[in-house]
């Protein structure tokens, strides 16, 4: 029996934009190009999801993490590709279940003393696992924590405030938007308590009829960040559309109001 509604788009590849001001954007081409062979986790007939780039500094490389999946979503593995340029090329490494579990929705977080991290949904979307990777940040560096445990959290979105840590996640309700929460921590392996929605204004309940996808912080602006969310339309996700919003703190707090418009520069005064 199913347990999700069978909703799906085929793998195109992984496409790169590039802006100088987050409203101009140019296409930079398919980074990541499918796969002809039909064995391969990047043919058109499997599934990849939320790819995250950071760059390392020892390697002087590009890696990019993704969600792998089969059509029946039961792979939950995790691919890794790698590239001289954010613009690709890149180079797939092939997928797997980092350290020996499954590995649904994901993201990567780089800290300030350069490690990374990536955050994945786990055990079929009970746990939310933070695991330590290694230098190259290609593989998992064997140091890991369960957090969450049975509250079904997916959609992670990290980021650093102040010398805390926080995350931004999703319930599990297939394609559905939910009520968000944010987590906190004081270091990434830690322990992370979760709190309450971030979101304000109107349907703040249904996270905007969005998910978590991203938090961005705004370059050389330590507390300006703007919430990045996928607005899913699940009979056609191929044409799925963004949400982006400012992210503010009160008493310590994030808070994601909805705006129908805003400026970008009322987060960096």
């Amino acid at each position: 029996m199913k347990t999700w509604e069978c909703w799906r788009a085929d793998a195109g590849g992984v496409s790169c934009y590039s802006s100088k001001n987050l409203v101009d954007w140019k296409f930079e081409g398919i980074v990541l190009p499918t796969s002809a062979d039909p064995k391969s986790d990047l043919h058109s007939s499997q599934v990849i999801e939320r790819p995250k780039v950071i760059f390392n500094e020892r390697t002087k490389k590009f890696v990019m993490w993704l969600h792998v999946e089969s059509p029946n979503y039961e792979k939950a593995h995790a691919g890794v590709a790698v590239s001289d340029s954010p613009t690709g090329t890149f180079t797939y490494l092939g997928s797997f279940r980092p350290n020996g579990k499954d590995s649904r929705d994901q993201t990567i977080f780089k800290d300030d003393d350069g490690r990374a991290y990536q955050i994945y949904s786990s055990e079929w979307n009970k746990t939310t696992v933070i695991s330590l990777l290694t230098d190259n940040y290609l593989q998992p560096a064997g140091k890991f924590t369960r957090n969450f445990i049975n509250e079904s959290r997916e959609a992670p979105a990290v980021f650093k405030y102040k010398g805390k840590y926080y995350m931004i996640s999703s319930g599990c309700t297939g394609w559905d938007p939910n009520t968000a929460r944010y987590a906190v921590a004081d270091s990434m392996l830690g322990k992370w308590t979760l709190l309450d929605n971030p979101c304000k204004g109107p349907d703040a309940d249904s996270t905007f009829y969005a998910q978590s996808t991203f938090v961005l912080p705004i370059a050389g602006k330590p507390n300006a960040f703007i919430a990045m969310f996928d607005r899913w339309e699940k009979r056609d996700l191929i044409h799925s559309t963004y949400i982006w919003l400012p992210l503010t703190f009160e008493g310590g707090k994030p808070v994601v109001q909805w705006q129908n418009r805003w400026n970008i520069n009322d987060l960096t005064k």
